[in-house]
Formats: C-alpha cells, structure tokens, sequence
C-alpha cells in the first residue's frame, strides 16, 4: 500500500480572507486540533473560530487551510514532515525540546496518514465542533465522479466520522436539481 498524506490545496482565495494566517497551497498538512486544546471554544470568534470550525493546519507556515488533497508520499517525507512538526511544536507551542515533541508530532502525523485512506486527488474537509465530551472532529471527502456520459463535472461527498465510517452522502447533483 502507498504511503499517503495530506496536502494543503487553495481552489479560491477565501482561505487568505477567513484565517489570521492561511497556508501555503502544497504543504503537508495535519489536523491541529491540537492547538484548541483547552480552549474555550465558545468564546472564540472571527478567524479563530475559523480554524477552530473548518482549518486544517499547514506544517511549514502554521497556517489554515480550509481543504487538503490526499496525495502519495514517500518514506523520507513523512520523517521530514514528523521532523518539521517537531520543530514547529518547540518553537510555536513550547514544547521544551525535540525529543520531547517528536512522539506528539509522529501521533499528529499519524492520525493525518489514517484521513487519506483514499485514492489520490481525493479532496478532504473538516468540521469541529466543542461538545460536552471535548472536540469532535466530522470528515467530509469529495470525490470525482466519472462516468461515459458525463466526464468530470460532478462531486460525490461522503462525511466521516473519527473512526473512519461513513456518516452522510451526498448528491451535489441531485440538491442543484440535476438528474444523474
């Protein structure tokens, strides 16, 4: 099986708009969830609660992303990504040092891996919400959908829960009114 993670993507411009800081288009990506923990999710507001509803976290500039694509990556990338998140977690969120930050940085890096059990170019989006409980996360992915009849003009969304299973589906066509 390949190795896969998550990469920022920018289709539009809105992520330079919504988040304090957006990431880079192309950055490996993780779900900095992380960075919310503790917060008091109810008294976020405005670019904050942004990236606490929808952003992804770009591991390079620390910056949100709305969506990521799942693309194929190699062995020495992903150590460079653990390596690099390491980095970001001492200089950015206080961890005293390396070796005290890598296993948190492999754990993020892991569960970003387990979003992209899916073909490559495969689109993926996030939800949080604050709970009673903590913070739950809800994935969505979008996928190309492709026949003879009609070549690459419809998505076909499926929302995920934390474990991977399916939630919802939904029919862009069939909500704009189009037969399939």
């Amino acid at each position: 099986m390949a190795l896969k993670l998550p990469r920022t993507i920018r289709l539009d411009p809105s992520d330079t708009f919504v988040y304090s800081r957006a990431a880079e288009p192309g950055e490996w990506a993780v779900t900095g969830s992380f960075l919310f923990f503790g917060a008091d999710v109810e008294a976020l507001s405005g670019k904050e609660r942004q990236a606490f509803r929808a952003g992804f976290l770009g591991v390079d500039s620390f910056g949100w992303s709305t969506l990521v694509v799942v693309t194929e990556a190699s062995a020495e990338e992903r150590a460079a990504v653990v390596e690099k998140l390491a980095e970001q977690l001492v200089a950015r969120c206080g961890a005293p040092g390396l070796e005290a930050a890598r296993p948190a940085a492999e754990e993020e890096v892991a569960f970003a891996q387990s979003l992209c059990d899916h073909p490559p170019n495969t689109l993926l989006a996030l939800h949080r919400a604050g709970e009673e409980a903590g913070v739950r996360e809800t994935f969505r992915t979008l996928h190309r959908k492709v026949s003879r009849l009609d070549p690459a003009t419809a998505f076909r969304v499926i929302e995920i829960d934390e474990e991977n299973d399916p939630v919802d589906e939904v029919d862009i066509r069939a909500l704009a009114g189009r037969d399939k």
